[in-house]
């Protein structure tokens, strides 16, 4: 008789193997593995570990610095999402800017800052170009847009991120990881099987449900047992060998790789992408003659060592004390996919 195949489940629970470290790239995945309960199932020698796949907690805090002084100094109207307000800077974040009377807009898509851009001739309108592959087109687009209508009063301030180089600058903080769906579903799997032919890295493409978690954390423990650097596409209902291609087209036409900062992980070299010559009348660094500016973090915070999988946010002294959600010191504790925002709702002090 065959041996009944074993559900994923049963293949986690039963694990009894060495330690394995998995690092969580993307913020979604650490939210929502606390929010299915599935952290109380893992055996005490599989530990999951966070990574840098927040984009905003990998936002240098000389972006926010930069940020400010275009909304107070050269008085533009700063058009951003949401979660980009609460990040502190050196001296101030957005929200401590707009109280002191700039112009700070929440918008939902780039597109939005073209349409506001549109119906505010009077103002010069920011907006800031934050994220991975995921999120890049959109921005791309946005730019076009503006070329195409020759708007005047539109630019971007990037910090545009890719995320093959940041696996690179990881290696060895973890046993395997769980790669972003999301963003492999732009990239496709070339990047990450590269990785692991070249026996640099191991890991899977997780989607986002409990059987896709399940699925993938399986697959690790099982591809583990080989000893031998490994890939599998765990998500292919999204992500396809040759992800988006049009989407990539999109990105290449526009913008163009650099280094970049990473907080926490420093410079990471071409990790970043900027605005192609075409393009640069919309590029708000060269627009508004910005300086470089380094940011200075709050020697309290931790969220460096949490996104390199140092730590963990509960090991920081001013997690659930001095920083809060509603009080945040670091990028980590803002965002509604930082780390420390998943420990604290989940009550893991």
């Amino acid at each position: 008789m065959a041996e009944q195949k074993k559900s994923a489940l049963e293949i986690i629970k039963s694990y009894d193997g060495p330690k394995l470290r998995i690092m969580e790239v993307c913020g979604t995945h650490t939210h929502e593995i606390f929010r299915l309960g599935i952290r109380k199932i893992l055996p005490e020698t599989i530990e999951l570990i966070s990574g840098p796949g927040c984009p905003v907690c990998v936002t240098p805090i000389g972006f926010i610095d930069e940020a400010v002084m275009l909304a107070l100094d050269h008085q533009v109207t700063i058009c951003t999402f949401g979660d980009l307000i609460r990040v502190p800077g050196t001296t101030m974040s957005l929200a401590g800017a707009r109280a002191e009377g700039a112009n700070i807009q929440i918008v939902y898509t780039p597109l939005d800052a073209v349409e506001y851009a549109v119906g505010h001739p009077e103002e010069q309108v920011v907006f800031l170009s934050v994220g991975f592959e995921t999120t890049t087109p959109s921005s791309c687009l946005a730019v076009k847009k503006a070329k195409e209508e020759n708007l005047q009063n539109f630019s971007i301030l990037t910090a545009n991120k890719t995320m093959p180089n940041a696996y690179q600058a990881l290696k060895g903080s973890a046993d395997a990881f769980l790669y972003p769906g999301h963003v492999n579903a732009i990239t496709g799997e070339e990047e990450c099987k590269k990785l692991a032919q070249d026996g640099v890295i191991s890991g899977v493409i997780a989607g986002f449900t409990a059987k896709e978690l399940l699925t993938a954390l399986a697959v690790i423990i099982e591809k583990s047992k080989t000893k031998k650097s490994y890939f599998v596409n765990c998500y292919p209902r999204v992500v396809r060998p040759e992800g988006n291609p049009a989407a990539q087209k999109m990105i290449k036409e526009v913008m163009e790789p650099c280094d970049s900062e990473w907080r926490g992980l420093g410079v990471i070299p071409m990790s970043g992408l900027k605005l192609r010559q075409a393009y640069e009348a919309y590029d708000a660094r060269l627009k508004f003659h910005l300086p470089k500016m380094q940011g200075k973090p709050n020697p309290a915070c931790r969220c460096g060592d949490v996104l390199q999988g140092k730590c963990k946010p509960s090991d920081c002294k001013v997690f659930g004390r001095g920083c809060t959600p509603q009080h945040p010191i670091g990028a980590c504790m803002v965002s509604n996919e930082g780390s420390c925002s998943a420990y604290y709702q989940y009550g893991m002090e």
